[in-house]
């Protein structure tokens, strides 16, 4: 690839934000924020899916699939790939989701 300006611009943004995640309390609010946007979510696809009232399980259903596809390849890769900030945040995200499925289960069944 061509060194433009607006490549080499990129290429020193990148570089900065990645050193600037290093820092373990910014990463710890990162995988936080994941987390709770993953929890977010999935309140609001069961709550979405459920004002329909027919297809609530298939929706859970489906999001139990994506989650264990993805637990299926996230546990199976390097210690090395596990340990970037995208996969864990990605499994973090993945764990507020199942989190959030799970108290809306216990909400709706007492």
């Amino acid at each position: 690839m061509q060194n433009t300006r607006l490549n080499s611009l990129f290429d020193g943004a990148a570089s900065e934000l990645r050193q600037s995640l290093r820092n373990p309390w910014r990463r710890i609010s990162v995988l936080l924020i994941s987390f709770l946007m993953g929890n977010f979510l999935g309140t609001a696809i069961s709550t979405i899916a459920g004002q329909n009232a027919n297809l609530d399980v298939m929706v859970a259903a489906v999001l139990i699939l994506l989650t264990e596809l993805y637990s299926y390849f996230f546990y199976r890769i390097h210690n090395q790939m596990k340990r970037s900030l995208l996969a864990q945040g990605i499994n973090s995200f993945k764990i507020g989701m199942i989190y959030s499925l799970f108290v809306l289960a216990f909400t709706l069944g007492s």
